[in-house]
């Protein structure tokens, strides 16, 4: 599967557009990391905790929308982007979405 953020594929004409795919997960804190991440947020500097966990969050909407697009039969997902919103206090959506192709 190519994916992309450009509205084409370089070198490569699409022979057929299979509409909007997307995958989202939501995720919650964990009490242990928000603990630890509290402390981090006394000396300040980037938050591992969450860092590591939106960045699995991203991954996992990813592949939600990769299936999405492999189910439709296409080649490529162009003009990908992310989105992320509150859902409630201490939880957030990561969505994934996209344009499927066909590519010649």
């Amino acid at each position: 599967m190519i994916l992309t953020t450009t509205e084409t594929v370089p070198g490569r004409d699409v022979f057929d557009v299979l509409g909007l795919v997307k995958g989202n997960v939501v995720r919650a804190r964990f009490v242990g990391r928000d603990i630890v991440a509290g402390l981090r947020t006394l000396v300040g500097g980037e938050v591992n905790e969450y860092t590591k966990l939106m960045a699995e969050s991203r991954e996992q909407a990813l592949d939600r929308m990769i299936e999405d697009a492999k189910a439709l039969g296409a080649d490529a997902i162009v003009n990908i982007r992310f989105s992320t919103s509150l859902i409630m206090q201490g939880s957030s959506e990561i969505l994934a979405y996209g344009t499927a192709v066909r590519l010649k």
